[in-house]
């Protein structure tokens, strides 16, 4: 329990982006998944014409500090690759 009116508005204030995060959060996750349903289907052209949108929400989730900036690279990495290998696309040269 807080002692403090400074204290009980931070409790207030922690609830507030604990909410705010867990919003974005499982909007990211949600449409990580649905993108990966859509692969897993091999429904390439939804896939393709879904990746933007996704981009978006990783994208928006970094740029609020709900997840780190290159884990949010790594999810935009990791499925364009899987998108790319499965319409065949050759891997780039290392």
């Amino acid at each position: 329990m807080p002692n403090t009116r400074s204290a009980e508005k931070q409790v207030r204030q922690s609830e507030r982006r604990r909410q705010m995060n867990r919003r974005t959060l499982s909007r990211l996750r949600n449409s990580i998944k649905k993108l990966r349903r859509l692969l897993d289907e091999r429904k390439l052209e939804e896939a393709q014409s879904a990746l933007p949108q996704v981009y978006q929400v990783i994208d928006r989730s970094a740029r609020k500090r709900v997840i780190h900036s290159n884990t949010a690279a790594r999810y935009k990495s990791r499925l364009t690759k899987r998108l790319n290998q499965l319409k065949g696309v050759p891997e780039a040269a290392a």
